[in-house]
């Protein structure tokens, strides 16, 4: 008897399926299926309404889908957050179009003042980390309408100008955010240290730029953020400093990909993966490290077959199974993120089984 049962934990992975049943593939998704507004209604929430006044922040404001089930990857899982934070001398209203973008595509955001206007990167970083603690809280408050609809795993930082250098010194200080999204990004002097995280960043910048011109701040952002991190930079042609404060801007792309970014790192769909990496007419310039997993198998497996006929099993991110693997059998699951073998998977004597988290080469 051989009965192998390897539980690791993480990552992402794909190929091809023998005999199951898919609950979901990619089917031929677009940068323009994601429109401005999303498809569901927002609401907001601000101090007023009892969320959390944290210590490293000043003003905010908590924008929340009112009619979606969270999130597009994973119906059981509960909302991602976003928290955002302006650049110097500049109050949320300067990217508080990013607020009801990311809600009415399901993500919830929260965008922030700063306690001073003259506030530096570090401390913006440091009003990113708080108000992340405050969208955890909202989770528990009893009288919040997100309690109990929040993915407290699931948190990313963007930021515009100063922001954008607080949100990488943000994934610096907290590598449990999933992604980072810097909006012209700024810092005084960055060397690798300052950028060494290990939390995919998608880097916007306007080739005109007179405030943090690229060559100066968002290539130098690109360049020292580690090889080994997924990163992306978006040089749009012409662009000025604000060209990526609306997701409106370069004709919806800068919400079309920052978008696809969020969809693929923060909640964790590879079948987005694909849109963040096409190129664009838009840009100036464009880098990327990213290599997109193979999308040709389910996202979701479901195996209830009895006999599991022998083979690779595999799924973008989990497989679950009621079904038997019989005697001399030889079966494989392969999945992203979990593998659940439910009540009435067996595996009779003799045969070889094994489940491995792991990502498809």
């Amino acid at each position: 008897m051989s009965t192998k049962l390897l539980y690791l934990l993480f990552i992402l992975c794909l190929i091809n399926f023998p005999t199951s049943t898919q609950a979901q593939i990619c089917g031929n998704l677009s940068l323009t299926d994601i429109t401005n507004p999303g498809p569901y209604d927002y609401a907001t929430m601000n101090q007023n309404d009892g969320i959390r006044n944290g210590p490293d922040y000043g003003n905010a404001t908590i924008y929340y889908p009112t009619n979606a089930t969270p999130p597009f990857s994973n119906p059981t899982t509960p909302f991602a957050s976003v928290a955002i934070v302006p650049g110097f001398f500049a109050t949320q209203s300067r990217i508080e179009a990013w607020g009801p973008f990311l809600a009415s595509h399901g993500i919830v955001a929260m965008i922030f003042d700063t306690n001073s206007l003259f506030d530096s990167p570090e401390d913006r970083a440091d009003g990113l980390i708080d108000a992340l603690e405050t969208i955890r809280q909202e989770n528990v408050r009893s009288t919040s309408p997100l309690f109990g609809n929040l993915d407290i795993n699931r948190f990313g930082v963007m930021g515009w100008s100063m922001g954008g250098g607080g949100a990488q010194l943000a994934a610096v200080l907290d590598p449990s955010i999933k992604s980072v999204i810097a909006l012209c990004p700024w810092l005084s002097s960055p060397n690798s240290s300052d950028l060494d995280h290990t939390v995919p960043v998608l880097i916007f910048s306007g080739e005109d730029d007179p405030t943090a011109p690229p060559n100066q701040h968002a290539d130098i952002h690109y360049s020292l953020t580690p090889n080994t991190t997924d990163k992306l930079l978006f040089e749009v042609a012409s662009g000025n400093h604000s060209v990526a404060n609306d997701p409106a801007n370069v004709q919806g792309e800068i919400g079309q990909y920052g978008l696809s970014w969020l969809r693929y790192f923060l909640l964790g769909d590879p079948c987005h993966c694909p849109l963040t990496i096409e190129p664009s007419t838009s840009t100036s310039e464009n880098l990327t490290n990213v290599v997109c997993p193979n999308t040709s198998c389910p996202i979701q497996l479901s195996i209830s077959n009895n006999p599991i006929t022998d083979g690779t099993y595999y799924a973008n991110q989990t497989i679950t199974s009621t079904g038997v693997v019989p005697a001399l059998g030889i079966v494989s699951f392969k999945a992203g993120q979990s593998i659940s073998l439910d009540p009435g998977f067996e595996v009779d004597l003799g045969a070889d089984f094994e489940a491995i988290i792991e990502a498809c080469q």
